[in-house]
């Protein structure tokens, strides 16, 4: 069976090529293609127990509502419940189901639906328009409820392109999806895809799609309508997978993407054969013979490793400088460590534009990233701050003091663990003050994307991505992949 979002990325492909410089468009319906219906039909009837002081629904899960929003009946049927007192049930939940506060608090995303959407809203010419069965009574609580989802994800969604039912609830509908892509094609927009959960509304739509041009995209969820003979050119799936959506060739380029922890001569095989620019080393002083070497841990901490030490820093600046990549310097010290390796880059001719220096605050201090600044004044200076995240979702004013503090010593991006949490919210506030972000620990090729979509100054990766033949350090179960590029480097003499 072939994989929607491979397809879509396929079919986009060839729309672009085909029709350069007009407005494409990608059509999503809403409930059971965007928004996973099952929390709602879950919210709806937990709320007739605090209304009414009951208990039916204490122990129902999200994984026992297996039937369509429009088909509580069924679900009532299968629960200890007097036909009576379903009736009743049925009867509160269809009045309660559309009200401002339901669908303002039980409305939830299908996982990677709102990344798909943020990929298409981000490619120049291109829009993300909503083609929904809900009646023109619920616009302003549908524009609510999904820009209050999509407002970690920089997904917005606007009045102009939203497209609903004119007529009453549940009638029409696919006379109403017909309409709504006839609307936006008079506005002037190409639709390249149509993604819904309903068979009869695609099948409608491709009665309507004269020109055969339309993706149809099935989202194989929950729905009403019938299984039917889909139309020929429709592709079924339910897994919003950026990783089968978004390919390397088109990743922004505005994004700095870094390769993380090159300190062996395996790392630097993988980083030199990859298209990646910057290349990340671990740097610190042997405290025996205060020597530059290589290493993430400290050495009086860890014992090194057979064949760790194969790659010294004067192999790896020079064979970076030789392919004009740049290097991330990660410094572990300050004092003499900051001076040698000042002494180090000088000596193999890295230009300010090939230059990056990253440090912990407490290890440079003030005068550590103030002599860098000075030494090196036009290339990047970052330090790690996801310290901060709980002052800046608390006090923000005093984390951005604390923020233009380190930029007055010379400190020009801040550096954000993927892992930190409510890091999405920390991102977007950085963002709105106008700070360069880095962003780090990401740890496999979806998050990879995920962090890609945020458009952040630059990203840091272990580029443990096996589907895209990359084997970075940490890569696979239990750091396989790496292991085995390792065994293969040292197969081979020549480097």
């Amino acid at each position: 069976m072939k994989n929607w979002m491979r397809v879509l990325a396929s079919h986009y492909e060839t729309i672009l090529r085909r029709y350069p410089g007009e407005r494409l468009m990608i059509l999503f319906d809403i409930d059971g293609t965007i928004l996973d219906m099952r929390y709602m039909v879950l919210y709806v009837l937990q709320a007739y127990d605090r209304s009414h002081g009951s208990s039916f629904f204490r122990n129902l899960r999200i994984s026992d509502v297996t039937v369509h929003e429009n088909c509580v009946e069924r679900l009532l049927a299968q629960l200890p419940l007097q036909p009576e007192k379903q009736e009743e049930i049925l009867s509160w939940y269809l009045k309660h189901r559309w009200t401002s506060a339901a669908v303002l608090e039980s409305h939830r995303p299908f996982g990677g639906v709102l990344e798909v959407i943020r990929w298409f809203l981000i490619q120049p010419d291109t829009y993300v328009g909503l083609n929904t069965g809900r009646p023109e009574s619920l616009r302003a609580d549908t524009l609510r409820s999904l820009n209050e989802l999509g407002k970690d994800y920089r997904v917005c969604f606007t009045d102009e392109l939203l497209h609903m039912n004119r007529a009453g609830w549940e009638q029409g509908v696919e006379d109403a999806k017909v309409e709504g892509v006839r609307h936006f094609q008079r506005q002037g927009y190409r639709i390249f895809a149509v993604v819904d959960n309903e068979p009869y509304n695609l099948k409608a739509i491709s009665k309507a799609d004269t020109q055969k041009s339309i993706l149809l995209l099935h989202a194989n969820t929950i729905f009403e309508s019938k299984r039917i003979r889909m139309p020929r050119r429709t592709v079924r799936g339910k897994v919003y997978d950026l990783t089968e959506l978004i390919p390397e060739k088109a990743l922004p380029e505005r994004i700095q993407f870094v390769w993380h922890g090159v300190n062996d001569k395996a790392n630097l095989r993988q980083f030199l054969a990859s298209d990646i620019h910057w290349a990340e080393c671990d740097i610190r002083m042997d405290p025996v013979t205060n020597d530059l070497v290589l290493r993430h841990d400290s050495l009086e901490d860890t014992v090194p490793q057979e064949d760790e030490g194969s790659l010294t820093p004067d192999d790896l600046l020079s064979r970076l400088h030789k392919m004009d990549k740049g290097v991330k310097l990660d410094l572990k010290a300050g004092g003499m460590l900051v001076d040698k390796v000042l002494d180090m880059v000088s000596a193999y001719g890295f230009d300010d534009s090939h230059l990056w220096f990253n440090a912990k605050v407490e290890r440079l201090q003030e005068s550590g990233f103030r002599q860098l600044a000075f030494a090196r004044p036009s290339a990047v200076l970052q330090c790690p701050v996801s310290f901060l995240a709980p002052v800046i979702l608390s006090a923000p004013g005093k984390a951005k003091e604390i923020l233009t503090m380190f930029t007055d010593w010379g400190i020009n991006r801040f550096s954000i663990s993927w892992l930190t949490p409510d890091m999405r919210q920390f991102f977007d506030q950085m963002d709105q003050w106008g700070f360069e972000v880095n962003i780090y620990d990401v740890p496999d090729l979806e998050s990879f994307l995920q962090a890609t979509l945020l458009m952040p100054r630059s990203i840091t990766s272990d580029f443990n991505f096996p589907k895209w033949h990359y084997y970075g350090r940490g890569s696979g179960e239990n750091g396989n992949h790496y292991e085995f590029s390792m065994r293969l480097n040292r197969g081979i003499r020549t480097f």
